[in-house]
C-alpha cells in the first residue's frame, strides 16, 4: 500500500491495517528510523503514578523472595489453590 506525505509531514495510515491492528483515535505510536525504514509501533502509555506503585511491588515482592517469605509455585493449581485456603 502507498502512503502520501501530506501537509505538515502527515500521513494517513490504511483502515485496513488500523483494524487489523485494533488501533482506534487517540492511540499512540512510536516512529522511529531503522536502516532506512519509517517504523511505527503501537505503545500503551501509562501514568506515572501507576509505573510507580508497579515498581514498588516489584521491589517488595524481591525482598520477599530473597528472605524467604514468598511463597513460589512450581503450577498454577498450587498457586490457586493456596489463593483458596488464604
Amino acid at each position: 500500500m502507498l502512503a502520501e506525505i501530506r501537509t505538515k509531514s502527515q500521513i494517513t495510515i490504511p483502515k485496513s491495517i488500523v483494524s487489523s491492528l485494533g488501533l482506534h483515535e487517540g492511540d499512540q505510536l512510536e516512529v522511529y528510523e531503522q536502516d532506512g525504514i519509517i517504523c511505527l509501533a503501537p505503545v500503551a502509555v501509562y501514568p506515572k503514578k501507576y509505573i510507580e506503585n508497579l515498581q514498588k511491588e516489584v521491589t517488595e515482592l524481591k525482598q520477599k523472595i530473597a528472605n524467604g517469605t514468598q511463597p513460589v509455585f512450581t503450577d498454577v493449581n498450587s498457586m490457586l489453590d493456596a489463593l483458596e485456603d488464604g
